[in-house]
């Protein structure tokens, strides 16, 4: 075994050994991989090998897809067979609702270019005879979709990792880790079979690695209790069961039937394939539980659980109704192993938080179909910096501090439960809410509130009568939450409106290192001290890796704020650049103090009225004119007996301001702001329609427009960028050029639906690009959208296609801001 390595990969199932193979052929020529028992020996061996394409996620699409497409060279490669069949995947719908959610994921697979295609009731009968129809309304089908074998899969990627240059250990155990400042002295011990146990023996060696790549699986609380961090991957019990042969489909196969795609019955819970003349079926049904919470005992290695056959009844027996000759079929084999979650069901890929040089690639429920793919994008993260595709919605920091055990346990089990579920666009999980609560929730639930979570955060996205249902009015068309977003957009274009925003992400950065650090650090001109300015930190390779408004309380004292989703993700970032950085700059002072502020935006044309008649000023009737509180300034501010740091922006684009407060002074204001607004009609305003109304100004957001995929110049932001001055990323940016560009369009699209910002954008039949962001325009009447094209089409008046339920709807480039362009109503004086 080797003493040094570059890089450490610790998990020798699939993930993991796609990691070693992968930073290979990227060129680092020394990896090595650890492996506490035998190869596979985790969730990968009872895997069912299924490859779906299918997923809502832009970045998820992109791993599954470079996972089939890469499995298929591996046999040229080295020689052994990982068992690919290529048979397709037809995923059913029984509902007219289950083509719609169909049907907006095509947008997501064409933008990626993942093949697909439509199939009719009749079209899979007369296909797959076996297959009852008659109840369906159609199917997707990927024609390159199938099954490999997850061992051979494995197999055959350790081999190719061997071929360049990986050592493999097996029977190694990681017992500790210790970063010295520049590497990582990993403590390792030699594991032994003792009684049919795998227990560790007194032989220990240090391994110092320059990088450790953590693919444990069902030993994910191990791993983040030897790393000091919080990682919310626990294991869930997953069934599925082989039936003996079924003597119709042995006959049907050897009269010349084709081989059955994977057949999924989404409405019914459950996949199933071919396997040896029979059957397997894999349910994903109600009340799995989430097992080794603290740690997986010493005693489970290959091993299983004992099968829940009542558990799975309800599937078993909707299998028979789709597969009638199934019923006579007997039980051959079953299987009910534990499968890592996340409470979003995405994995956790990307750098530890608060550790460097440590990466970790775990909470995989779709292992094999995800290894490939974060194989060869890790290591694109690790040896160039960034990877292709924007990887942040599946980095591990996007669950912070706050996260605990119980809240692991029950959304990973919800997340296993709504595998199968509608996924509806606008879907708002239940379990393990409310948790996050600003003071005012009790008091907007009582309005009315209907609530999203962010970061844990609950937050009003929009506001309903009395007895209305959230879940019911959810659609992937206008749901019948729709006109009341309408009304609220409409309330703050013509009148008033509030918004929570608490959730919003805050820092305090000062000292006497602050001005050049932040300087350096985001590409736009620092603002003077009382004023405001919209800027970005980028990556090392010139994209936006976070928006910021920075506000400038003293000469060397900012207020940092940025998107409330991404707490843990900006703060680790900002840190370890400061850490870096102080030998250069001097001596800077950080704090997250997002918990310690609450955020209410006001905004609209009547917003000055009703902060007039609560600001205590020595002349109340000028202190929020132009002349004394003009756009894009801050003023700490008096609204009753609350203190207030006023900030004069609107992410509407009305005139308006951000009201932060002292969060334990928040009911106070709020009960303030509901007497006052009263006499001008103020309507509480929900996230939805504010979303709606940043579109009409073409405000680009991080996560959507902005992300680790484009730079700031892609995104068409040139006045925010200081191309005078050095900073970080500057010339990885301009050495990028632009090879697509953010643009807003107008969209006469169908009468009973807007598009949600994952569709593809076309120009005659070529497709040039894909929405990021969409919805409602209350300004024009009609759908909007913002997302990327090709630069020579990034013209006012360019027409093009928008692809919507499987039709092409006509869609027009419009200028920036389309809304007030002139920033006439965002700048009105008193």
């Amino acid at each position: 075994m080797k003493s040094h390595v570059k890089a450490l990969v610790v998990g020798g199932g699939a993930i993991g050994t796609s990691i070693a193979y992968h930073l290979a052929r990227a060129g680092w020529d020394d990896v090595m991989l650890l492996e506490r028992d035998e190869l596979t020996s985790g969730s990968t061996w009872h895997a069912a090998g299924l490859l779906p394409l299918f997923n809502m996620s832009y970045a998820t699409t992109h791993i599954h897809k470079y996972s089939v497409e890469f499995y298929k060279s591996l046999e040229a490669e080295t020689g052994l067979n990982a068992g690919f069949s290529i048979v397709g995947n037809l995923r059913m719908a029984q509902t007219d609702a289950r083509m719609d959610e169909y049907m907006l994921y095509a947008s997501t697979a064409e933008t990626a270019e993942v093949p697909y295609e439509w199939m009719t009731p009749a079209q899979i009968k007369d296909r797959w005879p076996l297959v009852r129809s008659e109840d369906l309304k159609g199917a997707i089908y990927h024609p390159t979709d199938g099954y490999i074998n997850p061992a051979d899969v494995t197999m055959a990627m350790a081999k190719g990792a061997r071929q360049r240059g990986v050592l493999i250990e097996r029977k190694w155990q990681v017992d500790g880790y210790e970063w010295t400042g520049s590497d990582w002295r990993v403590t390792v011990t030699k594991m032994v079979e003792r009684g049919g146990n795998l227990v560790p023996s007194e032989e220990q060696q240090v391994i110092t690695a320059e990088h450790v790549v953590t693919a444990t699986g069902n030993h994910a609380q191990r791993t983040a209790r030897l790393l000091g961090i919080k990682m919310p991957a626990i294991p869930v019990e997953h069934q599925f069961i082989v039936t003996e042969p079924d003597p119709e489909l042995v006959a049907y196969r050897q009269n010349g039937g084709a081989e059955h795609p994977v057949l999924r019955d989404a409405d019914a819970k459950w996949y199933v394939r071919e396997e040896r003349g029979g059957w397997i079926l894999g349910p994903y049904e109600r009340n799995a539980p989430a097992r080794f919470a603290y740690g997986v005992p010493d005693s489970f290695r290959a091993d299983l659980f004992p099968l829940d056959l009542e558990r799975i009844e309800e599937e078993y027996m909707s299998m028979i109704h789709r597969i009638p000759s199934s019923e006579t079929v007997g039980l051959k084999d079953d299987f009910n192993g534990p499968i890592c979650y996340t409470p979003d069901g995405n994995p956790l890929i990307g750098p530890a938080p608060g550790l460097r040089n440590m990466w970790l690639a775990e909470g995989f429920s779709f292992g094999i179909t995800a290894a490939g793919g974060t194989g060869h994008y890790l290591a694109q993260l690790m040896v160039e910096g960034e990877a292709e595709i924007d990887m942040a919605s599946l980095d591990p920091k996007r669950y912070g501090s706050w996260m605990t055990t119980d809240y692991a346990i029950a959304k990973n089990e919800e997340a296993y439960e709504h595998v199968y579920i509608l996924h509806h666009p606008d879907e708002e999980r239940e379990a393990a809410r409310p948790l996050r609560t600003s003071p005012a929730y009790d008091r907007q639930k009582a309005a009315g509130a209907q609530f999203g979570q962010v970061n844990g955060w609950e937050r009003p996205n929009y506001y309903a009568p009395d007895g209305f249902d959230d879940h019911a009015a959810r659609s992937f068309r206008r749901g019948g939450w729709w006109q009341h977003a309408v009304d609220e957009a409409k309330a703050i274009r013509e009148g008033v409106g509030l918004i929570d925003a608490t959730a919003f992400t805050k820092h305090l950065l000062k000292g006497p290192g602050a001005t050049a650090f932040l300087d350096w650090f985001t590409c736009n001109k620092l603002p003077k001290v009382g004023r405001i300015n919209l800027t970005y930190a980028l990556t090392t390779a010139g994209t936006t890796r976070t928006e910021y408004t920075i506000v400038r309380l003293a000469e060397d004292e900012y207020y940092l704020v940025s998107a409330g989703a991404w707490t843990a993700y900006d703060s680790d970032f900002l840190m370890k650049a400061i850490e870096d950085k102080i030998p250069d700059f001097g001596w800077i002072s950080c704090h997250d103090v997002t918990t310690q502020w609450g955020v209410f935006a006001i905004a609209g044309p009547k917003s000055r009225d009703v902060l007039n008649s609560l600001i205590r000023d020595a002349d109340p009737a000028t202190a929020l004119t132009n002349k004394r509180f003009p756009w894009l300034s801050c003023r700490e501010i008096e609204l009753g007996m609350c203190p207030v740091r006023a900030i004069r922006v609107a992410y509407t684009g009305e005139l308006g301001w951000e009201l932060h407060h002292p969060i334990e002074m928040q009911n106070y204001l709020w009960d303030q702001l509901m007497v006052a607004g009263e006499f001008h009609g103020l309507k509480l305003v929900g996230a939805r329609a504010q979303n709606w109304l940043r579109q009409e100004k073409s405000y680009r957001a991080f996560g959507t427009e902005l992300g680790r995929d484009a730079t700031p110049l892609e995104a068409d932001l040139p006045r925010f960028v200081d191309l005078s001055k050095d900073f970080h990323g500057k010339q990885a940016m301009a050495d990028t050029g632009i090879r697509a560009k953010c643009v807003t369009l107008l969209i006469d699209g169908p009468a009973d639906a807007d598009p949600w910002g994952r569709e593809a954008l076309y120009d005659g039949d070529t497709k040039v690009g894909r929405l990021t962001s969409g919805g409602y325009s209350v300004a024009f009447g009609k759908s909007i959208g913002m997302g990327y094209v090709s630069p020579d089409l990034a013209t006012p008046g360019t027409k093009l296609k928008v692809r919507m339920f499987d039709q092409l709807w006509d869609a027009t480039i419009t200028e920036d801001s389309p809304y007030d362009p002139k920033n006439e109503t965002i700048r009105k004086d008193a």
